[in-house]
């Protein structure tokens, strides 16, 4: 039979100092943030993991207590004194406190050996946090079910025995979840001695569940009032939740100056729980029972609260940098950078987190970030040109860099769109892609804008003083272009022939305008081929190529390549005009001596084109034979001879005319008119014209 107990004064139901608020779910906490430090994310500091612990100190027991202490105790059965033993247990040796002595003196290890414990005793104990007090009171709580179960006990005498015990299961419980809501700051041996409790409740719970389904059929209800099962580990989890809410919940450091507000509360949450739950993995997990699962308990808590932080603002209409910050953390700083950190990675693979925000949302907010990026670099790049044109029409000077004239107009959309690309695949690879067409169609547009801008520079401003140097440094913008579009996309030739169309316009007219003055002091000079009859064409040529030589250094502030482009077209504008002036039918030769002689000036002059222009970067070999092979169609006498000829020439030069034809043949007067109409069929003829054919006859207009 169970002793009566009695402990007037017990406070039922009273919270000790320092536990959880557990009732209900906790209160939401302000979402705040403010300026982060430029840190990346540290090693966690495993004390700011929960707040501090609020001391724990036994109330003074008074003379009441004492009385009560001398009281005579009742025998009581072998069972239950052998179950109290608890306290006598693991006694360590004189000068060694006990972490029970240590919190609240050493009142039950002055308590004789086998001498039971009052309910009062049991009091005092968990009010001074001594979770060994958990046995005994679980012994009497299992006495209680037994003397229930045995009756003679009335209805009312056994309720009374049950308040008493539910108010001391108050004390323990608040006890064990006031260490586990602060365990980092609790001793080691204290949180295993509060984890031992809590498994040995869910032991007891689930006992008890087995037990009341088992009695379901049995005789009618107990008198006692259900109180099974307590679920001390939910109401725990509870506590790790609210424990997730405060930390995330925090107003950050001061510090991250530039950041936005809702980049400064994404950083303080995200390095607040990399680093927490880093300390629960190092510090926790090994005390901690496999099934209480700790790690998930808290990623879980600290997921929930982060997602819900999240889903609330972006209900909101973000700024487009916040959008871009939003979704950086949602696709790629929190699963690659916490979830899958090193530390972590492992613990949490186990776990389902899943997204923080629903796949919908985030494909809202990615076409969001899509429309805001593209129209950013839009108006960056128009920008960016409308500075450029007021510099040229300024007349500012442009840098020089290695000798080359330089504009950092190129330089600035480069990055404009490097930026921009970089910012989607910041958040996915898959963003980047998606972004990577519009950009491309963005930098077409702007290309074409550029050329319209260059083009009416050169119309208008031909009186500026660094009006050629202007252009240079335009042309030159031309080869970082294309090496970005060749590097940064690959791309089908025939897309980048249209997007790098406006740069090969923007560049020919640049070419043609630095040729201008040259061309025009070469004029007068090929006239005198046919104003002398072609009596000294080697002096002529000669003055011609001088002419040229003495220009070349004008053009050294191109790069390479572009000088060389340019002196192609030197090379193309000096076989045209002579061409034109082999043309004119001023020219008429009775004699093959005298045709022979020509064709061997003709020779002789070609050769010297030729070797000047090579020696000088022109990359035009197709141009070789254009010369050589007009001489030799003047030299043969035979018309079969040069209808042979003729129709090797039209294989190479495809725009090869009969009027062009019939211009030459002019030359020879000893061809009669039915030979040259013969020789002029053979153009009637497909001849099959090499490729890739190019402009040359096209560009000499005949009579």
């Amino acid at each position: 039979m169970l002793k009566t107990m009695s402990f007037q004064g017990f406070p039922h139901q009273q919270p000790a100092p320092g536990a959880p608020d557990l009732p209900g779910s906790p209160q939401k906490l302000p979402f705040t943030s403010e300026a982060e430090s430029e840190a990346s994310m540290s090693e966690a500091s495993s004390e700011d993991l929960v707040p501090p612990l609020e001391a724990e100190e036994a109330p003074d027991r008074g003379e009441e207590e004492a009385a009560k202490k001398k009281k005579k105790k009742k025998k009581k059965s072998k069972g239950l004194a052998s179950m109290f033993s608890v306290f006598t247990k693991g006694r360590r040796k004189k000068g060694q406190p006990s972490s029970a002595e240590t919190e609240g003196g050493s009142e039950s290890q002055s308590r004789p050996a086998g001498r039971l414990p009052t309910v009062e005793e049991l009091k005092a104990d968990l009010e001074r946090g001594r979770l060994e007090a958990a046995g005994p009171l679980l012994a009497l709580e299992r006495e209680l079910q037994a003397a229930t179960a045995a009756g003679g006990l009335s209805e009312e005498e056994l309720l009374r025995r049950q308040s008493k015990v539910e108010a001391l299961y108050v004390l323990l419980r608040d006890r064990v979840l006031g260490l586990l809501r602060r365990p980092l700051e609790a001793a080691p041996e204290r949180l295993r001695q509060a984890l031992a409790v809590l498994a040995e409740q869910e032991r007891e719970d689930r006992a008890a569940a087995a037990a009341a389904a088992a009695a379901a059929a049995g005789p009618g209800p107990s008198a006692l009032a259900a109180t099974r099962p307590r679920r001390w580990l939910q109401l725990w989890r509870r506590g790790v939740a609210q424990a997730a809410e405060e930390r995330l919940g925090q107003r950050p450091a001061a510090g991250a100056e530039g950041r936005t507000e809702v980049e400064r509360a994404f950083l303080h949450m995200g390095r607040t729980m990399k680093q927490d739950l880093e300390a629960v993995v190092e510090r926790l997990k090994p005390l901690f029972p496999a099934e209480f699962a700790v790690v998930a308990a808290y990623a879980e808590s600290y997921h929930e609260h982060f997602a819900t932080q999240l889903a609330d603002l972006a209900q909101f209409e973000l700024s487009e940098r916040d959008t871009y910050v939003l979704l950086l953390w949602v696709q790629n700083l929190y699963p690659n950078d916490i979830i899958n950190s090193p530390k972590l990675a492992g613990e949490l693979q186990g776990v389902r987190l899943g997204s923080l925000l629903p796949p919908k949302q985030i494909r809202l907010l990615e076409a969001t970030f899509l429309s805001n990026e593209v129209t950013s670099v839009k108006e960056l790049m128009a920008r960016a040109l409308e500075l450029e044109s007021q510099r040229w029409t300024q007349d500012v000077a442009p840098q020089r860099l290695d000798g080359r004239c330089h504009s950092e107009l190129a330089i600035d959309i480069i990055q404009i769109i490097s930026q921009g690309q970089a910012k989607a695949e910041s958040i996915t690879l898959d963003l980047g892609s998606q972004i990577k067409h519009r950009l491309l169609v963005e930098l077409a547009a702007f290309l074409k804008s550029y050329q319209r801008a260059f083009d009416e520079f050169l119309e208008r401003c031909k009186q500026l003083g660094n009006y050629r140097a202007i252009v240079i440094a335009n042309i030159n913008n031309c080869l970082s272009f294309r090496m970005f579009v060749d590097q940064k996309w690959q791309i089908p030739q025939d897309l980048r022939s249209h997007l790098l169309s406006p740069l090969n316009e923007l560049k020919s007219h640049g070419v043609d305008t630095l040729l201008q003055n040259l061309f025009g002091v070469l004029k007068p000079l090929f006239k005198r081929f046919t104003q002398t009859r072609w009596a000294a064409p080697a002096e002529t040529l000669e003055e011609i190529i001088s002419a040229v030589g003495e220009r070349l250094p004008e053009f050294s502030e191109l790069q390479d390549c572009f000088r060389e482009e340019l002196m192609g077209v030197v090379h193309l504008h000096l076989v045209r005009e002579y061409i034109i002036r082999l043309s004119k039918r001023c020219l008429v030769l009775k004699t093959a001596e005298q045709q022979q002689r020509l064709a061997g000036h003709i020779l002789a002059n070609a050769e010297l084109i030729q070797r000047f222009c090579t020696q000088n970067g022109s990359p035009a070999t197709w141009l070789h034979r254009a010369l050589p092979m007009l001489a030799e169609i003047i030299r043969l006498q035979d018309p079969s001879a040069i209808k042979i000829e003729v129709a090797t020439y039209a294989t190479w030069y495809p725009d090869f005319s009969k009027g062009h034809l019939g211009a030459i043949l002019a030359v020879k007067g000893n061809l009669s008119s039915g030979e040259v109409r013969s020789i002029r069929s053979v153009l009637d003829i497909d001849t099959g014209a090499h490729e890739p054919a190019k402009s040359l006859f096209s560009l000499i207009k005949v009579g």
